[in-house]
């Protein structure tokens, strides 16, 4: 197996979390501080570059092109293909904050608004939709797009090296075993980190179903079990395993945010969806480049600097995934199904949760605020507390959460082997299976030593070096979309040439 470096770099920042917990923790949040602070700025300009740079290519003359050759058809269908990118990218995200993010910012909204007021739940909800909506999916886009570009029209690997070594700089091409060890590193952080963050939520629901005691040893459980199933479901291949959690964790979304729309309060939905969307689209560019020089306040870097380098850490990962299902997409086809169609359907996820939630808490007074102070991984729970049928909806939310959690995991699994094998499209089931165990391993140690935080923390920090990797990637896959097009119009002008020929004679 290949990755010896990144992966004793893993090994000893586990083996730190276990020995010092409180140290690493009190270095990383320092580090995350001054990070936040002085390279904010850069986090805004890349990612709304990135929006900017999607938006462009697909619907330009860039658009037409296809992921591969012109024979190419995608091999999955368009439902199955949006259900494992949308599930990879952000499914477990979207249950844990779907009530506790717009209730906690109409609690704590941005500067310059008082909280508990309707101002401060249309702001609630208007920053939900741009942290869940069109950033980082573009984020996620644009790398997903580099590596297929040059994966299925270049014949290069599923690695980040691949994109970077077309670049004519010797020192870039000089690094791209350091950029490939960066995506291993952080893609294995920030699944070993979900995992565990996931374990606390699933040992929440079945709290709040069964009873079941809140605690590291049920957590340990539950990492237990869910890893053995993501393992079982990567080693069946992306055909049978992942498409069929895909398929299913979608279903089970859709009825749940069905249910809840029809029991909630379904007017109030609809209007908040409406409203929301219109502010959203009306003050996306100011919320994008929003900094807070004059304001003695950290909310910008504690929600969307935050973000913006959650997003960029996981987009190796999420990007490799992507790439690896895409094959046979045109440029545009496959910009609109990973960032316009995610982006809605986080929308309407967000009215239907978010928007039940704050009615709830401004009209019939559900003291969802006070849930979600005490313990964020209650707050969707509280929430079903409060409406009818409550207890199977927490029945079939829990199983969402493990299916979503399952789904990230075996998704993780095949990008890390196919990092760890130079790119292979199948990695082998003997390298699922070590990576499986491993990351199931990490979490439960950093969970035991109390280090989940620092090791997010972490998976943030990660994030900074791989913007600036983004930024060669997109230099590198704009080089190659316009010599790829002026090599096409050669070839037909050429036909077009031999055609005129062979008419005059």
């Amino acid at each position: 197996m290949q990755m010896l470096g990144p992966a004793g770099f893993i090994f000893l920042i586990v083996l730190w979390g276990i020995i010092a917990p409180s140290h690493m923790a009190s270095v990383f949040d320092t580090m995350l501080a001054a990070l936040t602070r002085n390279f904010g700025w850069f986090y805004l300009w890349v990612v709304l570059g990135l929006v900017l740079f999607a938006a462009y290519v697909a619907f330009s003359r860039y658009g037409s092109m296809r992921l591969g050759g012109e024979d190419d058809e995608p091999e999955f269908s368009i439902g199955s293909w949006f259900a494992m990118l949308f599930a990879a990218g952000m499914g477990i995200g979207l249950v844990f904050w779907g009530v506790a993010e717009p209730v906690s910012h109409y609690v704590t909204p941005p500067p310059g608004i008082t909280g508990g007021t309707p101002e401060a739940a249309n702001a609630a909800m208007r920053y939900v939709f741009f942290h869940w909506g069109i950033h980082p999916w573009a984020v996620y886009s644009v790398v997903a797009l580099a590596i297929a570009f040059f994966q299925y029209r270049r014949g290069g690997n599923s690695l980040i090296s691949t994109v970077t070594e077309s670049l004519p700089w010797r020192p870039v091409r000089a690094m791209s075993g350091l950029f490939n060890g960066l995506a291993v590193v952080a893609t294995a952080f920030g699944v070993a980190a979900s995992l565990g963050v996931g374990a606390l939520q699933i040992n929440s629901g079945l709290n709040a179903v069964f009873g079941v005691a809140i605690s590291p040893t049920s957590q340990v459980a539950i990492i237990v079990v869910t890893a053995a199933m993501f393992i079982t479901s990567a080693v069946s291949g992306v055909e049978k395993g992942i498409k069929l959690l895909s398929n299913t964790n979608m279903l089970m979304a859709a009825a749940l945010a069905l249910v809840v729309f029809v029991l909630g309060p379904t007017v109030a939905i609809i209007d908040t969806f409406t409203n929301t969307l219109g502010s959203y689209a009306s003050e996306l560019f100011r919320m994008s480049l929003r900094a807070t020089p004059f304001r003695d306040s950290s909310w910008v870097a504690n929600w969307t600097i935050f973000y913006w380098a959650w997003w960029i850490s996981w987009s190796p990962f999420v990007g490799l995934f992507i790439a690896r299902v895409s094959r046979g997409r045109t440029i545009r086809e496959f910009i609109v199904g990973t960032v316009l169609a995610p982006s809605l359907a986080a929308f309407v996820w967000f009215s239907i949760f978010g928007g039940t939630a704050l009615y709830m808490e401004i009209w019939q007074h559900v003291p969802l605020s006070e849930a979600v102070k005490s313990d964020l991984a209650t707050a969707l729970f509280a929430l079903f507390d409060a409406m009818p049928f409550g207890q199977l909806m927490s029945v079939v939310a829990t199983l969402l959460v493990v299916i979503f959690f399952v789904t990230s995991g075996d998704s993780a699994v095949l990008v890390l082997g196919m990092m760890s094998r130079n790119g292979d499209p199948n990695p082998p089931a003997r390298t699922k299976i070590v990576w499986g165990v491993l990351i199931a391993g990490i979490a439960i140690s950093l969970l035991l030593a109390g280090g989940i935080d620092a090791v997010q923390t972490a998976t943030i920090l990660f994030a900074l070096p791989f913007a600036l990797v983004i930024v060669l990637m997109v230099i590198a896959l704009w080089r190659a979309l316009q010599e790829d097009w002026m090599a096409e119009a050669r070839r037909e002008r050429e036909i077009r040439r031999k055609v005129r020929e062979m008419a005059s004679r």
